[in-house]
């Protein structure tokens, strides 16, 4: 549908597109977005640093600035991406497809790396990507592992997403991803989701359930939404990020990522 991270950033900045990115433009970096007030920002960054499995930071805007540098070339983070979601003192307060009517000039973006991103490398060995597979939004969970604490950001559920492989396959996805640090890397656990606090794998927070077979078990990797569970317990007064599944999409491509 989109061949590049040009085209997804101008169908959503068009309004043609609100759809989640899975898959999309394939070959070009993912990322999840967190915006917070620079009074926010260090204690952000430093929360980031402390925890690089759920937010590998890939870019860091300008206090105030929109426009991204590294990622794509001045790229709007305030329209490019299909949707965003709205937290006020902790609480999920909306959802909408632009947020230049709430930029502010005190405002800070972060991009974190996407696990959309390594899924081509994946693919590219043969592995199937159930969630792509079944045309679904990858499923997504709170978990009872904390994050470690960082300024006002304290006791914060890691987020993680899930795809299942059988034993063998699991293997070569860890090997895999292990090299791609920038955009997770490799899972945070595998097998019993009950070990981590997920009581029901078919239920995700987030996302969509996917087929899980009965020679298969669940991988678990560090999740970008974990940022917005860090805006709900910090109960900041502002934060906004993407939509879960709904990310921005660049210009630069996934094997830049690859160390």
């Amino acid at each position: 549908m989109f061949n590049t991270g040009e085209e997804v950033r101008g169908a959503c900045r068009g309004g043609e597109w609100s759809g989640q990115t899975s898959g999309l433009a394939p070959g070009f970096v993912q990322a999840n977005l967190a915006v917070v007030p620079y009074d926010w920002a260090w204690d952000f960054f430093l929360f980031s640093q402390r925890n690089p499995k759920p937010c590998p930071v890939i870019e860091t805007g300008e206090p105030g600035s929109p426009f991204t540098r590294f990622t794509a070339n001045s790229a709007d983070i305030r329209s490019d991406l299909p949707k965003y979601r709205i937290y006020e003192h902790g609480v999920l307060t909306g959802e909408v497809t632009d947020i230049k009517n709430l930029w502010k000039s005190d405002y800070v973006f972060f991009l974190i790396g996407c696990s959309f991103s390594f899924e081509e490398a994946l693919l590219l060995s043969g592995l199937e990507v159930r969630h792509i597979s079944e045309g679904k939004n990858v499923p997504m969970y709170k978990t009872s592992v904390l994050c470690s604490s960082a300024g006002r950001f304290i006791d914060t559920p890691m987020v993680v997403s899930m795809r299942p492989f059988t034993p063998d396959n699991a293997m070569r996805a860890i090997a895999i991803t292990r090299e791609y640090p920038g955009v997770h890397g490799s899972p945070v656990h595998m097998g019993d989701p009950d070990e981590i606090g997920i009581k029901d794998i078919n239920k995700p927070d987030w996302g969509d359930p996917v087929t899980i077979k009965k020679s298969e078990i669940p991988l678990f990797w560090g999740c970008g939404v974990t940022p917005q569970m860090a805006a709900m317990t910090a109960k900041i007064p502002i934060m906004i990020t993407h939509s879960p599944g709904h990310m921005f999409v660049g210009d630069r491509k996934n094997h830049e990522y690859r160390i």
